[in-house]
């Protein structure tokens, strides 16, 4: 059904789509304090959307050509948030996260482990790092890759001219405020929070269990679910901060090369990963408590939504 239906109009217009919503906060920004808050948050929610589009692009499953799957995602996200090119960042999720996720060549471990999140880590260091994004060093590592990315080199010499795209267009819609509001704070501070939010629920980080057999299989011992027991937080995690099946990260990791649409259905068809937790802040077993514990001690038994936080026997000893 999926490669039937595969098209490259719809996601075009799905992209501009995202980008006539945050034209509609800058044109807010301007309207006073309240409306310059709604805008950073409305704008932050979008840049996370655009984040997810074009990760879907990456696996080559947004629109129908790998062409336009490049163009869309370098266009419509890559070069205007300064991120990195399409082919560094395919490099680094699809070939070294997806094989690799929660082991040792997992490049996002290294990313946790700078951020503070290492074993042993003090009670301070572990809340800061939950927060990494708003701290100075948090701050200081976005703005330096935004400058990493935006440097001319072969074949990206239109990066920066794509920033100065948003800065300028911000500006004309409405002014100084939807500059300041709708680009700077949403770029550096509460975009980056989000995706690094996101990041903390993919997987049991730093107490997989290895597993061995199907690819749903393998998923279930190092993924997570969130709030399989709260439809009301699923829908507005998937409305903010979690959005294009990014909710349902264990589908996508067993199966990586569908897109977002067909997930929900998927996860449906499949067992449930072996973690379950209450919430991702609070709760009995709550995401942020499983990790404090996986990295203070070896982690207990937990009862969450009817699942056991460790999950089951492993197969690889």
């Amino acid at each position: 059904m999926q490669r039937a239906r595969a098209n490259d109009w719809t996601p075009a217009v799905l992209v501009a789509g995202q980008w006539v919503q945050i034209a509609g906060y800058w044109v807010l920004a301007a309207h006073g304090l309240a409306g310059a808050a709604v805008a950073a948050v409305g704008v932050a929610v979008q840049f996370r959307h655009l984040q997810e589009v074009s990760h879907h692009a990456v696996h080559g499953v947004l629109a129908r050509t790998r062409r336009v799957n490049h163009v869309l995602a370098e266009l419509g996200a890559h070069l205007p948030l300064g991120l990195v090119s399409i082919a560094v960042r395919r490099q680094r999720h699809v070939r070294d996260h997806h094989p690799n996720a929660t082991l040792t060549g997992d490049p996002t471990l290294a990313e946790l482990a700078q951020a503070g999140l290492r074993p042993g880590v003090v009670h301070r260091v572990f809340a800061a790092a939950l927060l990494f994004p708003l701290t100075p060093r948090g701050v200081r590592a976005t703005a330096e890759g935004l400058a990493a990315n935006l440097r001319p080199r072969p074949g990206r010499y239109a990066a920066p001219a794509g920033v100065a795209a948003v800065f300028a267009s911000a500006y004309a819609a409405g002014g100084w405020a939807a500059v300041l509001a709708g680009v700077l704070v949403p770029r550096l501070l509460l975009y980056p929070l989000l995706a690094w939010w996101s990041l903390l629920v993919e997987h049991t980080w730093f107490d997989p269990e290895h597993r061995t057999g199907s690819p749903a299989q393998v998923e279930a011992g190092r993924c997570l679910r969130l709030y399989t027991g709260n439809r009301a937080l699923a829908v507005l995690a998937a409305a903010t901060w979690m959005p294009y099946g990014d909710l349902h990260h264990y589908a996508h990791s067993a199966h990586p090369c569908l897109r977002w649409n067909y997930l929900p259905a998927l996860e449906r068809h499949m067992p449930l990963c072996h973690y379950t937790p209450d919430g991702f802040f609070a709760g009995r077993c709550s995401v942020i408590r499983r990790h404090r514990a996986a990295l203070d001690r070896p982690p207990t038994r937990c009862i969450g939504t009817g699942t056991s936080a460790m999950g089951g026997e492993s197969t690889t000893g």
